[in-house]
């Protein structure tokens, strides 16, 4: 899998969210709506999610390994960080 483009969508400076992000991967499949969180102690990336009618959020994508989701976390994280400057 190639990460071929990461777009920041949206970037915001109050509150927890920090940007909208979207993700082509391959030059075949697009995934809108990833989002760039400030947590207690570093940024994540957040997988688009859905609300179930109990309440619960559940990704509607996400990577299966952890390696993938360092690899997804990483490279959306340093263009957020290249968006911002």
């Amino acid at each position: 899998m190639e990460i071929s483009d990461i777009r920041i969508r949206k970037t915001m400076h109050d509150g927890r969210l920090r940007a909208v992000v979207s993700v082509t991967l391959d030059n075949a499949v697009a995934i809108h709506d990833i989002k760039v969180v400030q947590g207690d102690e570093r940024l994540f990336v957040a997988m688009p999610s859905r609300r179930e009618e109990s309440g619960v959020y559940r990704d509607i994508i996400h990577p299966i390994t952890s390696d993938v989701r360092g690899e997804l976390e990483g490279k959306i994280l340093e263009a957020y960080r290249k968006a911002i400057q």
